[in-house]
């Protein structure tokens, strides 16, 4: 990203918080004036463009801070149905925060500061944690939760919309908590079936309860294991199709 394309993004994520354009002028002019003095580049000196106007008074609800007025709202999907429904949502103005124990996303809301957010879900197991987080960190993206072997990370539309990625008038937030697709209904069926006849196994068929913790594991762990076959599958896709 060049001098010009990063104080431009920087001057969206301002004019998206609603600072006035002559304070954002008068600030881009200060930052390329320190620039030419230290002879470093933006991102080296700043960080990235988002997180960065964000500080100097972008209107990004800041996650740990205090805020009575914040909406709260907890929900969960399947992973066949997370990143749609994680676009409809950040498109409304949720913020997720964090992922809690129960794989749920704990999000936040903030009337009149409202942003909206662009989230993605990359695999992070093992040595590509490192790998993706220094491919996705200078455009902008962090990290807000895991779960299983899955990241998921946001950042501010403004960082690519501009004044766009403003929320004048934010919808009431659902009432619904859970988005299951079609093929995460059929998933948690079978689930359901395979580990109520481990159940079963396990009162009537004598199956002590070490192989019953065994079985529920094992199915729980092939489940794992095939949803983040299709998340590999579906990355060599996208690669593919950059190519």
């Amino acid at each position: 990203m060049n001098d010009d394309d990063y104080f431009a993004e920087v001057a969206g994520v301002l004019a998206a918080g609603g600072v006035p354009a002559a304070q954002i002028e008068a600030t881009v002019e200060d930052l390329r004036a320190h620039l030419a003095e230290t002879g470093a580049s933006p991102e080296e000196e700043f960080g990235p463009a988002a997180r960065f106007a964000a500080r100097l008074g972008g209107r990004a609800p800041e996650p740990d801070g205090p805020d009575e007025a914040a909406e709260h709202w907890t929900w969960t999907a399947d992973l066949f149905n997370d990143r749609r429904m994680l676009a409809v949502h950040g498109a409304q103005g949720w913020e997720v925060e964090s992922l809690d124990p129960l794989g749920r996303f704990v999000c936040r809301r903030t009337p009149g500061t409202a942003l909206r957010w662009e989230y993605r879900r990359e695999v992070v197991a093992g040595r590509r944690r490192a790998r993706v987080e220094d491919e996705l960190t200078p455009e902008g993206w962090e990290l807000c939760g895991e779960w299983l072997v899955y990241g998921y990370f946001k950042r501010p539309a403004a960082a690519t919309a501009g004044p766009a990625g403003a929320l004048a008038a934010p919808p009431a937030a659902p009432r619904q908590w859970l988005f299951l697709s079609r093929r995460g209904k059929a998933a948690l069926a079978v689930w359901v079936l395979l580990t109520g006849g481990a159940t079963s196994a396990f009162f009537v068929g004598g199956l002590g309860a070490p192989g019953f913790a065994l079985a529920v594991a094992l199915f729980s762990s092939l489940l794992g294991v095939w949803t983040a076959s299709l998340e590999t599958a579906a990355g060599r896709e996208r690669r593919a199709g950059a190519e």
